[in-house]
């Protein structure tokens, strides 16, 4: 596998990642124990920590990549093993 497919792969998966790890950790102001905001919405944030999103969804997609291209090179889950049409016996 080249280089650039595992840096694009790397990429998607640390995107996905950050969106799915976006609502973890995450407290309101009534949770968190702070005056809400005139005008803010009752569900947004009291405080957003972009430094630790990052450094998790960064962590994440380096295993996630490294076991899709240890999986690709090595063969260990095919497209036949997770077939949800098998054949029919003859």
């Amino acid at each position: 596998m080249q280089w650039t497919s595992i840096l694009a792969i790397y990429f998607l998966i640390w995107v996905m990642s950050a969106f799915v790890m976006l609502p973890f950790g995450v407290r309101t102001s009534e949770e968190a124990g702070i005056e809400h905001v005139p005008g803010q919405a009752e569900s947004a944030p009291a405080e957003f920590r972009p430094a630790r999103l990052v450094i998790r969804a960064t962590l994440i997609a380096a295993v996630l990549t490294s076991l899709f291209v240890l999986n690709y090179e090595y063969g260990w889950i095919t497209p036949v093993d997770i077939n949800p049409f098998p054949e029919p016996p003859s």
